[in-house]
């Protein structure tokens, strides 16, 4: 009996990693599909030449808010970064988490996108645990097809963030939230433990996936500056 009982203990367990794989390989292609939206918008979109020249991209699925006395938002997505040889890093799971922050009006879900533009925002982003707004500036990003427009404040951020939330699109201040790899959707997807550092810094390969495509399509493979 007691054989049986673990025998079943550890087919549950199997069951369980299987499900959560699924669950993140899904979440990963869907944030490969929010970017693909979001960029073939006609005139509502990130515009080319910062995607073109951002370090790294971070795209949150359906960011949750949560409470009703105290408000609180958190997320799930992926991460890339460019490759020093070129093209985009393996996805690193990333965990968002914030109360002060702003999202568009009227969403309890919100998709949000975030550009890294910097080698400070980069070094954040590999880090533990990083607050937006402290160990690197955060500000709402630009929207159109181009940045002719747009004032030099904006475009010296280290990090520049949109959201959509039932179809309208625009910039978002994030000030105040914090970014921590998610070692959960890792260890599902890659099977071993590999940190965030590995995985943004093209330690790891891994086979093409939809986020990366999608920021090889619109954001080019240019190596790492």
């Amino acid at each position: 009996m007691k054989s049986l009982f673990t025998v079943l203990i550890a087919l549950g367990t199997a069951v369980n990693l299987h499900a959560a794989s699924d669950e993140d390989a899904q979440r990963l292609k869907t944030a490969g599909e929010v970017l693909g939206e979001i960029e073939s918008a006609p005139d509502k979109s990130i515009p080319n030449d910062l995607l073109q020249k951002a370090q790294c991209a971070i795209v949150i699925p359906d960011m949750k808010k949560a409470g009703f006395i105290v408000s609180a938002k958190y997320g799930r997505g992926f991460a890339s970064c460019r490759k020093p040889g070129g093209g985009w890093s393996a996805p690193a799971g990333m965990r968002i988490e914030g109360g002060g922050f702003g999202l568009q009006a009227g969403g309890s879900a919100t998709d949000v996108v975030m550009l890294v533009m910097s080698k400070r925002g980069m070094e954040g982003l590999l880090a533990s645990k990083f607050t937006l707004g402290g160990e690197a500036s955060v500000a709402a990003g630009p929207v159109g097809r181009d940045t002719t427009a747009q004032t030099d404040a904006t475009l010296k951020a280290d990090i520049l963030s949109w959201s959509r939330s039932k179809g309208v699109f625009g910039g978002v201040s994030l000030q105040g939230g914090t970014l921590r790899p998610d070692d959960d959707a890792n260890k599902a997807l890659y099977g071993d433990k590999v940190t965030n550092r590995d995985l943004l810094t093209g330690k790891v390969n891994k086979t093409v996936d939809f986020l990366t495509a999608k920021l090889s399509q619109y954001g080019g493979n240019a190596p790492l500056k």
